[in-house]
């Protein structure tokens, strides 16, 4: 799960991360009274999506005084918003983010994820803060710094202060840059975090290390951990079939294809998108299904599906495991009778019942397509979307 900016430096200042002072406004009036609260100076107008790169495509303002602050935010609120993450469509603004502006001698970047090839946290941090850091890493991977942490030990105090260094700080401000990662490595740990990113992180004109940014993304299975987290959750940032889907457990994510998916496993899932796209294909979706799924959630991924109009096909690749081929195919002659479903649907199944299965698609006078191996059900698809 993604949050937006503010959210995530509330999490970070609640571990005792310094963030610059700030509210968020719903409307132009109130990032005017958000202004004037802060002093009714320099103050930084942001957009709030789950995307970076706000700045390149105007989401971010510095301007002076409630009046500019007012105009900013009135310019932004209702905004689509395109940036090298949201892809062309853009996402439209709905909040923004006043803050209070700093004299900055300094921008860097620091960064958290799990690394699952050590099946360890990495801690990130680069000189070059401020940036695309994802150009840095395939640019100059060698300005990027990591330390790992053992999972019995935490982060400890030298591995910081060895980022610190990296870092360029000296003095104060590697004491301070310290407490700042131990207090980020804090955070992550106690949210559950997948991923959290400042970037940039700065150095101000008085000497401290502050937040400027926060960028921070959640496991979805530790969320019923943290109620207040979930609660963060912003549905208008998140694809309309994708938040459906979530509803009935299943795993779905839309891409730009015309032959649909769905598929029980991510792996399989994987691998089947794959083959389509060896066969000539483009798949419209991810659909895991799960290995547990019953007739009434394969009849809720068919309606998700078929919600989808640039969907011309439909290839089912199931492995009957705990998912039984019967059940499968219940769920399937349900789904398509109920729904009416018109597209061509190759069917792709082994496993658990599966001749059973396979005699109730036979019965069921529908016009189903079936395969027995992956390459001739992807062939088959590719040839009926187009």
């Amino acid at each position: 799960m993604k949050i937006h900016e503010y959210q995530g430096k509330s999490i970070l200042a609640r571990h005792g991360v310094a963030v610059p002072r700030g509210f968020v406004a719903f409307t132009a009036d109130e990032a005017r009274t958000h202004a004037q609260t802060l002093g009714g100076g320099t103050v930084v107008v942001k957009a709030q999506i789950h995307a970076g790169g706000r700045g390149k495509g105007g989401g971010v303002k510095v301007v002076a005084g409630p009046d500019a602050a007012e105009a900013a935010a009135k310019a932004m609120l209702g905004m689509t918003l395109v940036t090298y993450q949201t892809g062309p469509a853009g996402q439209v603004v709905s909040r923004v983010l006043v803050e209070e502006g700093l004299q900055m001698t300094r921008e860097m970047y620091l960064g958290m994820v799990i690394d699952r090839s050590t099946q360890k946290i990495v801690l990130m941090a680069s000189q070059e803060g401020g940036v695309e850091i994802e150009k840095v890493a395939e640019e100059t991977p060698g300005k990027i710094h990591k330390v790992f942490v053992h999972q019995a030990l935490g982060l400890q105090p030298f591995q910081a202060r060895q980022l610190a260094f990296k870092l360029g700080l000296s003095g104060d401000e590697v004491k301070k840059a310290v407490k700042l990662m131990l207090a980020v490595y804090d955070a992550f740990v106690a949210s559950d975090a997948a991923l959290l990113e400042i970037n940039p992180l700065v150095v101000t004109a008085g000497g401290d290390l502050i937040a400027l940014d926060a960028k921070v993304n959640f496991d979805d299975n530790a969320l019923y951990r943290h109620l207040d987290i979930r609660e963060f959750r912003d549905l208008a940032e998140e694809d309309p079939l994708e938040v459906d889907a979530s509803k009935f457990q299943l795993n779905y994510i839309k891409l730009d294809g015309t032959i649909g998916c769905m598929v029980n496993g991510a792996g399989l899932a994987m691998a089947t998108m794959d083959i389509i796209k060896l066969a000539g294909g483009e798949p419209a979706n991810f659909l895991d299904v799960g290995g547990g799924a019953n007739a009434e959630q394969i009849k809720n991924a068919f309606r998700i599906l078929m919600s989808d109009t640039s969907v011309k096909a439909v290839l089912i690749n199931i492995f009957g495991g705990i998912l039984r081929c019967d059940v499968l195919a219940q769920g399937v002659i349900a789904a398509v009778t109920d729904l009416g479903v018109r597209v061509p649907i190759v069917i792709r199944m082994e496993g658990t019942n599966v001749e059973t299965g396979k005699q109730m698609l036979k019965e069921s006078g529908l016009n189903f397509t079936t395969a027995d191996a992956m390459d001739e059900a992807a062939a088959k698809v590719v040839e009926l979307a187009s």
